[in-house]
């Protein structure tokens, strides 16, 4: 196997798994000052390391807007005492945070967030099936709540976990079946004109449904992202991902009001730490994936920012814009939650089961009719 080839996947590895920690962290903080300021309260604004507090003028401001606050929280998580239940089912108890992360940071591993670094693909995995490996990768965090559920051995966890299952398989197949008219779109034969060569040369050997085609599809013009093309799978797909990301108004698996805590009820210290970062993990898992299915991916539709990058800076604003566009959505994800009630159990089922699923396949019968009716008319 190729060294060079080995270091580079390393180094995209590390990377990528750094800057998600980091926006990890963040997340959570941004997410205390925009329910903050919906509520009009100040939010973090206390934590400081000494140094920085004492610079004239810029220190007071960096404390106010609480930017040491993830360390605090980190390092609160980490001396906590973890503290295990004697009535839970140790193995499987120690197991679930885990099971539960670890999804979330596979999935980044084919996401196309970037073009192209020199001779080297901004992304970590460059599949042909990347579509049917994210989504086959995102049911798989279910288990890990289920587990905590199960383990816990007791009545409020075991309730979170049976409600995140029936809540995953109702709307993971609405999720499926809304990007199904994204790749017949792709299918068709006018896709390959609209390629420049060099944009050839970039997809060389990543046919099928491979993330960086679709990239390539919306690269042209504002109206080619598949968001205007395809609104009503746009907002099937997004508000299947508040489902799978168990955030509000889809939040019954944990439901405070209800269960306590759900299906984290008895953890405590980096176990439970490690659900919010599996949490907020997959939020920008789930922001990553919109970018790219419906938003243009890493391009603008203008300029050379729809081609792939021609030098070192073109790949680092490449990156920026993706990373802009992600950050976009997660304050989407955010607002909503503080702005929605929590939906009833029934109501969610209902949606996903009586609305979505069959709005999605309507979408699909829809889409497949015009691209007939368009091919017969040539």
């Amino acid at each position: 196997m190729d060294t060079t080839f080995l270091i580079f996947s390393a180094v995209k590895i590390v990377g990528v798994f750094a800057v998600l920690m980091t926006f990890v962290a963040y997340s959570v903080l941004a997410e205390r000052k925009i329910s903050a300021w919906i509520q009009d309260r100040v939010g973090p604004n206390r934590t400081a390391l000494p140094f920085v507090s004492k610079i004239p003028v810029i220190g007071p401001w960096l404390v106010s807007l609480g930017i040491f606050q993830p360390i605090a929280d980190g390092l609160k998580l980490f001396m906590k005492e973890d503290f295990t239940p004697g009535h839970v089912r140790k193995v499987y108890f120690s197991l679930a945070p885990a099971i539960a992360m670890a999804p979330s940071i596979m999935t980044l591993a084919v996401i196309p967030f970037g073009s192209l670094m020199g001779r080297q693909k901004m992304l970590i995995a460059d599949l042909n099936v990347g579509i049917l490996y994210t989504f086959g990768i995102v049911s798989l965090a279910v288990y890990g709540i289920v587990l905590a559920g199960y383990a816990s051995n007791s009545k409020y966890p075991f309730l979170g976990g049976i409600r995140s299952s029936a809540q995953m398989i109702s709307y993971e197949i609405a999720m499926g079946l809304s990007v199904v008219p994204l790749f017949m779109l792709m299918g068709d034969e006018g896709f390959t004109t609209k390629l420049s060569q060099t944009w050839q040369d970039f997809l060389a050997g990543t046919n099928g449904l491979n993330l960086s085609r679709i990239v390539a599809y919306q690269s042209q013009s504002l109206f080619d992202w598949m968001l205007f093309k395809q609104p009503i799978a746009f907002l099937i797909f997004l508000v299947a991902v508040f489902a799978e990301t168990n955030r509000l108004p889809f939040d019954l698996p944990e439901s405070e009001t209800e269960l306590v805590g759900g299906y984290h009820t008895e953890y405590s210290s980096m176990r439970f730490g490690l659900f919010f970062l599996g949490e907020y993990a997959a939020m920008i898992a789930g922001c990553s994936m919109i970018v790219t299915l419906f938003l243009g991916g890493w391009t603008l539709p203008f300029g050379a920012l729809s081609d792939p990058a021609s030098s070192v800076g073109m790949g680092i604003a490449h990156i920026g814009i993706f990373i802009g566009k992600m950050l976009a959505m997660m304050g989407v994800m955010i607002w909503v939650r503080w702005m929605l009630p929590r939906f009833r159990y029934d109501q969610l089922m209902d949606l996903g089961w009586r609305r979505f699923i069959p709005v999605a396949l309507a979408n699909i019968l829809i889409t497949a009719i015009v691209l007939w009716a368009m091919t017969t008319n040539k």
